[in-house]
């Protein structure tokens, strides 16, 4: 049975890899099911959550406004009907208690982690939702698992996902996502899909654009851009994009951001 299931696998990804296309959204090979994915994102959440050292996760208690306002921001996104796996994925939204550092990530199957110093960092309702919106469409489109299809290989893969892989290779990948690095085109999609999100919403379409443009002022390029490329002309894009889709929404809600982002 395990021998079929590792041949139908790799049949799968053979026929994959002639198209060039892994599912829904994003373009490139993925050998992962939604169901591997789902149980991924719960491994790269327990690893992350089990070292508050380095992931030093706000406590709810204390922080319910806080917490609440931003999950809020992303229940909007999430309820334009644009967001691909909506009932699938968790979806969950935590705050990482870490003043130094500006930086965001969203692991497979929707667990969301925003830090601290990025929230203090930023001046405006729409830029937190247009980086929310970014990190929403990296896991909707798949494109943490299409970069492990890539960086892993087949052979890897394909032994984690039929349960033969060494002992500790599912924890070395959970662990290599929160630092992944992803393409310039995986990087332009999710910048594309933040409007898109955005755009079902009474908010400024662009905001992530205006993120990027605080980011490039900074005299050393934040954690964020380590994981996250800024190619060129990506604020231009954004901004492009917006008016593309028709986006009417102005919003910025900045007064409203300035009192939330002083509970921290």
């Amino acid at each position: 049975m395990m021998l079929r299931k590792y041949f139908g696998v790799l049949f799968a990804a053979i026929i994959l890899s002639l198209y060039g296309c892994g599912g829904q959204g994003g373009k490139g090979l993925n050998l992962f099911s939604i169901e591997d994915e789902i149980a991924l994102g719960k491994q790269v959440k327990q690893e992350i959550e089990s070292n508050p050292q380095d992931y030093p996760i706000l406590p709810e208690a204390g922080n319910q406004q806080i917490y609440s306002y931003i999950r809020g921001l992303g229940d909007r996104l999430l309820k334009t009907g644009q967001v691909a796996y909506r009932n699938d994925f968790a979806w969950e939204i935590k705050i990482i208690d870490d003043d130094q550092t500006l930086n965001a990530f969203c692991t497979p199957g929707g667990y969301i982690y925003v830090y601290t110093g990025l929230i203090k960092f930023l001046d405006a309702e729409d830029e937190l939702m247009g980086v929310l919106g970014h990190e929403i469409a990296h896991a909707a489109l798949r494109h943490s698992t299409r970069q492990l299809t890539k960086l892993y290989g087949i052979q890897v893969l394909t032994s984690v996902i039929t349960g033969n892989s060494d002992p500790g290779m599912i924890e070395q990948i959970a662990l290599a996502l929160v630092s992944l690095k992803f393409s310039r085109g995986h990087e332009t999609e999710a910048d594309q899909y933040s409007v898109i999100y955005m755009c079902g919403t009474d908010m400024n379409a662009a905001g992530a654009a205006g993120f990027f443009e605080k980011m490039e002022d900074q005299p050393s390029p934040p954690e964020f851009l380590s994981t996250h490329p800024n190619p060129g002309n990506r604020v231009l894009e954004i901004k492009e994009d917006k008016v593309e889709y028709g986006c009417s929404g102005s919003k910025t809600n900045q007064t409203t951001y300035q009192k939330m982002k002083a509970l921290l």
